[in-house]
């Protein structure tokens, strides 16, 4: 008996996570969607956002998004251990909002894009820069710091239109 449930709890949990990984692109894809229709109404780019909220840390992610039915732009920055999200207004430039990060996948997230940013070299936002420069006619919607195979790099993630892709610039 005990030789069956093992495989089959293993197989369900597989399952579900499959299903939540769907779940969470789907809706990051109708979230960039979203973002689309609403990026010729900013007028402030995500380079600006992440200047802006350099004065309140360093930067280690930043995106436009679309949260309840609100557009904005939020940056994630690292100072001494700590984690906070800043909201810049995207028509000012100005930092509206900020909140610790305390818990939680925020939290998670944060830590892993901080450790990314501390083996670079280069700002996201000259990762950003380079990454525009490299796709002609296009505008970033999002910036976060990973780490791969040891490296830190930022994904960007550019849109032209509803056309939407996702390149790796090197921060070392």
């Amino acid at each position: 008996m005990w030789k069956l449930r093992v495989p089959l709890m293993m197989a369900m949990s597989l399952i579900g996570l499959c299903t939540s990984i769907a779940y969470a692109d789907e809706d990051e894809q109708q979230n960039l969607e979203s973002v689309a229709k609403l990026m010729p109404t900013a007028k402030v780019t995500l380079q600006q956002g992440l200047t802006a909220a350099e004065q309140k840390g360093k930067p280690i992610s930043g995106k436009f998004e679309v949260d309840e039915g609100n557009f904005q732009l939020s940056v994630y920055t690292s100072q001494g251990g700590k984690y906070a999200e800043h909201l810049v207004d995207h028509n000012t430039g100005g930092v509206t909002k900020s909140e610790a990060i305390t818990g939680g996948d925020d939290l998670k997230e944060a830590k892993e894009q901080s450790e990314a940013m501390g083996k670079a070299k280069k700002s996201l936002k000259t990762a950003v820069d380079e990454a525009e420069r490299q796709n002609a006619g296009y505008r970033a919607v999002s910036v976060e710091a990973e780490l791969k195979n040891g490296h830190g790099v930022a994904v960007v993630t550019l849109l032209k239109g509803a056309q939407s892709k996702t390149t790796s610039q090197s921060l070392e």
